[in-house]
């Protein structure tokens, strides 16, 4: 049984500033998430970084608590061995997730930048 959705979409060229600032980086995103290394371009940087920023603000918003109760660093985007994004939920999130919606519940995650903007859909599933 679906408990909540959320969706939330950004302007990328928001992270520009975050990029370029380890401790934006640092506060926001998870050590398992951060991208390392300089191989990538500055837009490639702020897009995976926005669409990782709106996955977090959409499971806010399908777990109806906004960001009460847990830091933005609880939750993370990983990729299974094909590419498919799915979320981690660790810490206080962890434990404001199984307060809501049970010791089982599930977290689908949906991501998709274009250029100037990033979207991600999150639905959450009672255990």
């Amino acid at each position: 049984m679906v408990y909540g959705i959320g969706c939330d979409i950004v302007k990328v060229s928001r992270f520009l500033k975050w990029v370029e600032n380890d401790s934006l980086i640092n506060r926001f995103f998870n050590k398992n998430e951060i991208m390392t290394g300089n191989s990538s371009s500055v837009q490639r940087k702020c897009e995976y970084y926005a669409v990782r920023f709106a996955a977090k603000e959409s499971f806010s918003k399908a777990l109806g608590t906004g960001l009460k109760g847990f830091e933005l660093t609880d939750i993370y985007i990983e990729n299974d061995t094909d590419g498919k994004p799915f979320m981690r939920v660790i810490g206080n999130a962890a434990v404001e997730l199984e307060k809501n919606c049970g010791k089982d519940a599930h977290v689908h995650v949906s991501l998709s930048h274009e250029k100037e903007y990033a979207i991600a859909y999150v639905i959450i599933e009672r255990g």
